[in-house]
């Protein structure tokens, strides 16, 4: 894989094939740290140097060209592997082909050609690789306001029925899929604790298929999602735990604190006043998570233009709303986090005055994971979040 071609800034932990584009490489990092393969990685950005050069947001239909292509090619693939009778090797090509297939379509704007499609080829390559290889990925529909939040539901495994689970949910520009991706389901299934990985409104299936926006008052949507647990007879009704990544980092806080049935909770980034981070980002302060990032907030949010996404900002805060929460709480956060100061971490934590065990982790250079959701290497987060889910609703941190 190519060198990167300029000094590479002192205190930048993110790996750089783009140099000087913050969000290009970001997409490069999701999909290494979800099982992206180099050499593929290479080929698809090597013709795209240029195209980098103009911007975050100029350039981007190519980016989905050049990423749909190995996409297409893998799937190609795979199917000649299932001819052969060889789904687990079918199975690992989908899962890629699906990886590819989002991380080419959420840099896209709106309106963009082939986007639709491109998600839809996204969801039914990662159905395949689930069917191909059984994965333990069970997809499930709770209705929701007259729509549904899709999702999988991931058993705990070795583990003493009926077992804790974790609500995981995305941030502003993840999928259920990327939620898979992270590695977290897998580590809590090892460790005795299952997870349902949903798109709640303003994600994934529920913002491009079922038109559902993002809402500040969480709880609305987390509500009616406990509600579908606690009738499954496999989960514990008393060991319900939530957590999220990147925006989750407000969802989960204000959802858990307004949802007395939620045992714990947890955020993967810290996100305390997005509200505040916004009029930041007015301002050209701090790095944004997608190109062509106005529309996309508008779109998530449900609003028509800029001004009437910021009138919305002043609710997106969790002053007034950690106090509420009485059930142990993990905030982690990266040491430099481009995207959300490490002051808001601390803010989270300092307001959690009512939880019987409230924990701060900031992870550094020491262990790595100090990028945005620790794209730079998502491993020790991973870990460290699922040992102390399972030390937290009685999962497992050792073989037995």
């Amino acid at each position: 894989m190519r060198a990167c071609s300029s000094p590479r800034p002192p205190d930048v932990a993110l790996f750089q094939y783009f140099p000087n584009n913050y969000i290009w490489n970001l997409s490069v990092a999701i999909a290494l740290e979800s099982g992206g393969r180099i050499g593929e990685i290479e080929e698809m950005c090597r013709p795209l140097l240029e195209a980098a050069e103009r911007g975050e947001d100029a350039g981007t239909p190519e980016f989905m060209r050049q990423w749909v292509l190995m996409a297409d090619r893998l799937s190609e693939l795979a199917g000649e592997d299932l001819d052969r009778g060889r789904g687990y090797s079918a199975s690992d090509k989908l899962n890629r082909a699906s990886l590819y297939y989002q991380v080419a379509e959420r840099m896209q704007g709106l309106g963009t050609p082939g986007r639709e499609e491109t998600y839809a080829k996204a969801l039914d390559a990662f159905s395949r690789s689930v069917a191909a290889g059984r994965r333990n990925f069970r997809r499930v529909e709770i209705p929701y306001e007259g729509g549904v939040i899709a999702g999988y539901f991931t058993q705990a495994q070795g583990a003493s029925l009926p077992a804790p689970v974790v609500l995981y949910v995305n941030g502003l520009d993840s999928t259920k899929e990327m939620l898979a991706w992270s590695n977290l389901p897998e580590a809590l299934a090892r460790r005795g604790v299952s997870t349902l990985s949903i798109d709640q409104p303003g994600t994934g299936e529920a913002l491009r298929r079922g038109g559902l926006h993002a809402v500040h008052d969480t709880e609305r949507w987390a509500s009616p999602v406990v509600d579908w647990l606690e009738r499954q007879p496999e989960i514990d009704p008393r060991r319900i735990g939530m957590g999220g990544i990147s925006l989750g980092g407000y969802f989960v806080p204000r959802a858990v604190a307004n949802e007395p049935r939620f045992a714990a909770g947890f955020v993967w980034g810290a996100n305390h006043d997005w509200g505040e981070v916004q009029q930041a980002r007015r301002r050209n302060e701090g790095e944004r998570p997608v190109p062509h990032y106005w529309s996309h907030v508008g779109w998530v949010w449900g609003a028509p233009d800029v001004e009437s996404f910021l009138a919305l900002c002043p609710k997106i805060t969790l002053d007034g709303q950690m106090e509420k929460i009485r059930v142990p709480f993990l905030v982690t956060h990266g040491e430099k986090d481009r995207q959300i100061p490490l002051k808001y971490a601390q803010r989270s934590y300092d307001q959690l005055t009512n939880s019987p065990r409230r924990e701060l982790k900031v992870f550094t250079a020491r262990e790595g994971g100090v990028e945005h959701v620790g794209a730079d290497n998502m491993s020790f987060a991973c870990s460290y979040i699922a040992d102390w889910v399972a030390e937290t609703l009685g999962g497992r941190t050792s073989p037995t």
